[in-house]
């Protein structure tokens, strides 16, 4: 069933953007696995606007980590947008690797990704079948190379052959400025790997093919929050 028009799929995109993609339209099913509570009905362009207005808060904001969007089934896929998403922070990328290997299990793939719009790098996890495939991240800071897991996907190997590089990664033998193309290349492949193995949302559109509608859910971070600030009144 093809969404209201008032509620056609927009591009979600933000100056910070990290999301989780998974091959199903089980939502309740992955909310479930994800520990989501509370959901309720949103639309794209306000989903868009709360997402963005966490991303700009701080760390310590209350909806920072809080709150998620979940998508309808978006050409056969579903999205979970918002920050507590993020695989390369150093708060939650243990926790969303592990997420991924659990709904990639049950699903047969989960992908989780981070892209600072604002030049601010990307970062990309894919698991399959229970297993993860690949974790890289181009963000600029001392700890990327220490979070790479597996070789190289077939998008990367096509960025790396342009560049000639080893499509196998390895950069020991590179020249500075080969090195220095490749870093730009992957700061901003992010949206470039989602599209390749599967859906973007920046690439959300009214061709886009939906069914169900788009939850605005509470993180398990949120829901401690809220048992936390009920216990100190």
């Amino acid at each position: 069933m093809q969404a209201e028009a008032k509620d056609w799929p927009e591009p979600i995109s933000t100056c910070w953007n990290y999301w989780i993609a998974v091959p199903t339209g089980d939502q309740v099913g992955l909310m479930e696995v994800l520990g989501l509570s509370s959901p309720r009905p949103i639309t794209f362009v306000e989903a868009q606007e709360v997402i963005d207005a966490d991303g700009h808060g701080e760390p310590d904001d209350p909806h920072h980590l809080s709150r998620v969007f979940v998508t309808p089934e978006v050409d056969g896929w579903t999205l979970v947008i918002g920050a507590w998403c993020d695989p390369c922070d150093g708060g939650r990328r243990e926790d969303v690797l592990r997420l991924c290997r659990v709904l990639s299990a049950r699903y047969g793939g989960a992908q989780a990704y981070y892209y600072g719009a604002q030049g601010d790098g990307s970062a990309w996890v894919v698991a399959e079948n229970g297993c993860v495939i690949r974790r890289y991240a181009a963000t600029g800071e001392p700890d990327d190379a220490s979070l790479t897991l597996g070789n190289p996907l077939p998008y990367e190997q096509v960025r790396l052959q342009e560049l000639g590089l080893p499509v196998d990664g390895d950069l020991r033998t590179a020249s500075g400025e080969q090195i220095d193309e490749w870093t730009l290349a992957a700061f901003d492949m992010a949206p470039e790997i989602a599209a390749a193995c599967g859906i973007s949302p920046f690439t959300l559109n009214h061709d886009t093919r939906v069914r169900g509608t788009g939850v605005l859910a509470i993180t398990p971070e949120g829901a401690g929050r809220a048992i936390e600030a009920t216990e100190g009144r």
